[in-house]
This record gives C-alpha cells, structure tokens and sequence, in this order.
C-alpha cells in the first residue's frame, strides 16, 4: 500500500483558543494516519495538510497510509482495532458518518472513535448543462416539477455527500429528479459537460475552469454563505432553497480508548497550524474552509448532533443501500 510521509520544521505559536494539554513523552515515536482512499482527491490533500502541521510543531515524523477498499470501511476496521495510544488516527470524511448509519461498519462509530479536530469544509456548486433551459435555482425546480424525472443527477455513488445532498435537495423543494451514481465526482462532471446528464454537485476547483469556458452553468453554491471565488454565485439557500446546506468535511478521529491529554494535544496543535493565515489564505484559493479552533469535546457534540440529524434525513428519504 502507499505510503506518505510528510517532513517539514517549524514553530508555531500557541494561541488561547485550545489549551496546550500534551504529555511530557508524547510524541516520541512516528504517528500513523490511515485514509481509506487512494492518494489524491479531498480527503488525502487535507490529511497530509494535518500531518504537515503535526510535524512542524513536534518534530516528529507523521505517516499517511493510503488503505482504500470497502468504501473506506478498511481504513476504519484498521484503526477501531489500533492500540489507543495517540500513534494511529484515521483521516476521515463525512463518509465516517454515513458508513455507520448505513450499516456498513459493524460497531458504532460514535462510540468506537474519539473526535480530535476537524480540519477543513468543501461546499459543492451546483452546476447545469448550458444547453439546459435554467439560470437560476428557482427556474431549476420548476423545470423539474413541470417534467418529472426528466432531469438526471450524478453523485460520487450511492450513500456519498453529493448523493444524499441531492436527496435533501429534492426533499425540500419537491423536485422531480432521477439519480445515477458514478465511482467519482469527475466522472459526473464529464458527463454533464457531455450532456449525458443534466445537473451535479462538484467541488470549486473542478467546476469553475469549465463555469468560466461556458461549458458548464453555475446555478448556485452548497454553502450557507458565498465564495470570494465566485462573488456573484447565489448560495443555494438564497437562490430559492431557505437552509439547504450541502459540503464535505475533513478532520481526524482517534480510536477509543485513546488517552485524553493526548487527543487534546494533538487537537491544539491542528487546529492553530490549520488557522495560520497563510494556511487559511491557500486553502481558500482552492474554494476550502478552516473550521474553527474547538476542543474534541465541541468536535464530538457536533459529530454526535449531525449523526442524529443525517440518520433522520436518511429514514424520511427512505434511502436503503445493501
């Protein structure tokens, strides 16, 4: 499997917005964190970035170890069954969530991992087909209503953000739209560009070369306010959908067990490298957010609320997959 290891030296300072709270002989030996995806894409970039911010703040050299398969479930067994010792993390999406709401994992994840911090959001733009008769949100819905199900949408397959974003779409709007699942959000883009289907989810930096060449329409941004990339792009909220919200999220989680002044530590340190501005100033150049400093504690009441929430959209959308 390949494996990533990530090297760089530097200080940064400690702010007051997480407390230092590391143990006197913690780190003293490499850290691990396992991905469940292959190198390249959202999630490896992000965790890297995490690891890099390790390493410069320690010294100490941190591992990333790519172990795609089993939609990230490999990963996931890896490090439920990792001693709980603060030298094995998984780098996780909000697919983390959805693996134990759908079953796919045997245990439950919200006892089963400790949340440490998370790292950065990724909100999709909705984009169109130019030759689709659409130029707004609004105007998107009605078509879909006016012709039930005469509207496809691709997602990065079943079960995935953009699959049950679309969903949540359609629950609050009452469009008519049908689904076809791909092995990856590029594959969606292509094919809408190709006409193939009409309409996707994708992030910035795959969707704007093509919004600004004409070959795709932007009709609206996933997130709850507007992107300094793309100014004049409504959110979808404001653009007809009051609430709708739809974005990817990056952090790392820890085995049970894990102990506490550790999981603290390591939370303080991503979370100030992660909110330096020169990080926060790249990352949205590329359309990405730096959460907000907060402790594992924050981190796992929100991990905890959102699991609810996402569990009861899923029930009333009725979505079932073996």
């Amino acid at each position: 499997m390949p494996l990533g290891s990530v090297c760089a030296a530097c200080g940064l300072a400690a702010t007051s917005a997480i407390a230092q709270d590391k143990l006197p002989d913690y780190p003293k030996k490499p850290i691990r964190i396992i991905i469940g995806i292959a190198p390249g894409g959202g999630l490896d970039n992000m965790t890297r970035l995490g690891a890099q911010k390790l390493v410069e703040r320690w010294g100490q050299s941190v591992i990333v170890d790519n172990r795609p398969g089993g939609g990230t479930v490999i990963a996931m067994d890896l490090v439920a069954q990792a001693v709980p010792d603060g030298y094995t993390l998984l780098g996780a999406s909000e697919t983390l969530m959805m693996n134990g709401i759908f079953k796919r994992a045997t245990y439950d994840v919200r006892t089963t991992f400790i949340p440490i911090a998370q790292l950065t959001t990724q909100p999709y733009v909705l984009v169109v087909n130019p030759s689709l008769p659409v130029k707004s949100v609004k105007e998107l819905i009605a078509y879909a209503k006016s012709k039930p199900n005469a509207l496809s949408y691709g997602s990065q397959g079943m079960g995935t953000t953009g699959h049950i974003g679309w969903e949540r779409f359609k629950l609050m709007t009452g469009a008519s739209i049908e689904h076809v699942p791909y092995k990856g959000a590029s594959l969606a883009v292509v094919d809408v560009i190709g006409g193939q289907i009409q309409t996707t989810f994708s992030i910035i930096a795959a969707t704007g070369p093509h919004m600004k060449s004409g070959k795709l329409r932007g009709l609206g941004l996933t997130a709850v306010k507007r992107s300094a990339l793309l100014p004049d792009l409504p959110t979808v909220r404001e653009a007809g959908v009051p609430g709708f919200q739809c974005h990817n999220t990056y952090g790392y989680v820890a085995p049970a067990g894990t102990p506490r002044p550790i999981v603290r530590a390591l939370a303080s340190v991503i979370s100030q490298g992660m909110n330096a501005p020169d990080t926060v100033k790249a990352l949205a150049a590329e359309g990405s957010e730096v959460v907000a400093p907060a402790t594992p504690e924050e981190f796992k009441a929100k991990f905890d609320s959102e699991y609810v929430a996402l569990e009861k959209l899923i029930r009333a959308i009725g979505i079932k997959i073996n």
